[in-house]
């Protein structure tokens, strides 16, 4: 059966608001400067209109007149005048709009059009693919999110922000700070010395804590991760590829309840006493907004859709992955590396940054790198209070100070315990007082 003429669907578009737009750019020679942050030629429906505002766009960049005798020349020389009308319909254009005081309004509608023709193609391309030839899952859900993503983002303007917009919320922010002396811009980490440093896990922030094997990589992160959840309620997203999701809240309820973890593990609970701690850390446990994802060997794009969820659903504050290449989302990445095997070949086995594996990408990409570091695991003989004494070193830190905290590690608990030491990247000591993590 022959489809009907009436049954054709036209992309969306309006006329009308394109002819507004292009109209009020040549009664205005300022009115550009108010839309060129907005519309590109490819908004335009109409071929002839996408030529004339490229053409415009052209002329604003040589700073030459946006009039229609300069734009008509141009066109000319182009050999394009005829395509888009000729010189009579650049005249209509400009009868076209008595003001140019809406443009900014004419232009929002030209954009939505062009957004929802994007969807629909992007709409007609998942259909496409899904009916297509055999393509791996999880790569055609990652191409579908990425194109929904990609409108989105493209969807809004990126304008400067000028100076003095933004000076209150900046006053009111150092005030704020101020008033409340100590807090912190950041994700908290537990630990007074390395938010001191930091100023906690700052949005965006790649965050990387290198160690070698077995030196409390996982425990360090978790108790950030906890402290997060339960001290400052921050929403926190767990990818666990070393351990499975049952060893991870094991180490979480040994962290709160003070329980040994080899207890946790074997059954072996001493007294009374130790199942009352552990129902009264079950209990705190209970309410913090800890999400975890044990998948075996997820791929890059499933680690993406889960934190885009989980993002969406609770909030994401913070995520902690042990896998270096996830997409950033606005919020603090903590990531966990090993130290390449130059550190056990030389004498000092202080970490430094060329010791991360794969160190180039992660020494560029990293905004804050930190290593653990215990010289009672390179040396036998070390005095009894330095033992189970563990350095956090602050070797990168793009927006603040280097140095280190010293922590006490609790290899019973599995956890790590501050220290009222502290050195700032001249190794001076500074005097602090904390209390327990």
């Amino acid at each position: 059966m022959p489809v009907k003429k009436s049954d054709l669907k036209v992309p969306p578009h309006n006329p009308e608001a394109e002819q507004s737009v292009l109209g009020s750019l040549l009664i205005d020679k300022n009115a550009v400067t108010k839309v060129a942050d907005l519309l590109v030629p490819a908004d335009f429906y109409s071929p002839a209109h996408e030529k004339i505002y490229a053409t415009i766009l052209e002329l604003y960049e040589r700073r030459q007149p946006i009039d229609i005798l300069t734009l008509t020349n141009r066109l000319k020389e182009q050999d394009d005048l005829k395509n888009v009308g000729g010189s009579g319909y650049l005249a209509e254009l400009t009868n076209q709009v008595a003001t140019s005081s809406h443009v900014e309004h004419f232009a929002k509608i030209v954009k939505e059009k062009k957004i929802l023709r994007d969807l629909i193609r992007a709409s007609a391309e998942i259909t496409e693919s899904a009916f297509g030839p055999a393509q791996e899952f999880d790569e055609l859900l990652d191409d579908i999110e990425q194109k929904i993503l990609n409108i989105s983002q493209n969807s809004l303007p990126k304008n400067f922000v000028a100076i003095k917009e933004e000076l209150q919320t900046a006053y009111e922010r150092i005030e704020k700070l101020h008033e409340h002396k100590g807090a912190l811009r950041g994700v908290p980490t537990g630990f007074p010395g390395l938010d001191n440093l930091l100023s906690g896990l700052q949005k965006s922030d790649f965050v990387v804590i290198g160690a070698r094997p077995s030196l409390g990589k996982t425990t360090l992160a978790m108790n950030i991760a906890l402290h997060a959840a339960l001290k400052a309620n921050i929403t926190v997203g767990i990818f666990s590829l070393e351990m499975s999701r049952e060893q991870v809240i094991d180490r979480l309820i040994a962290a709160e309840s003070n329980v040994p973890l080899w207890k946790l593990r074997t059954g072996k609970i001493a007294n009374e006493l130790e199942f009352q701690m552990i129902q009264m850390g079950l209990d705190k446990l209970s309410k913090a907004p800890i999400f975890i994802d044990d998948t075996p060997s997820p791929n890059i794009m499933q680690m993406r859709s889960m934190a885009r969820r989980l993002q969406i659903e609770h909030g994401l504050g913070l995520l902690v992955v042990d896998y270096l290449q996830l997409i950033m989302l606005n919020v603090p990445v903590l990531a966990l590396s090993q130290l390449s095997r130059a550190v056990d070949q030389r004498d000092s086995k202080i970490p430094k940054l060329h010791d991360l594996r794969e160190s180039g990408s992660i020494e560029q990409d990293a905004d804050v790198v930190m290593f653990i570091y215990r010289k009672d695991r390179d040396k036998i003989d070390v005095p009894p209070e330095e033992q189970n004494v563990a350095q956090i070193i602050v070797a990168k830190h793009r927006n603040g100070p280097l140095g280190t905290v010293d922590v006490r590690f609790d290899p019973e608990m599995v956890t790590f315990r501050t220290i009222d030491k502290i050195y700032t990247s001249s190794n001076e000591p500074v005097s602090q007082e904390f209390g327990g993590f």
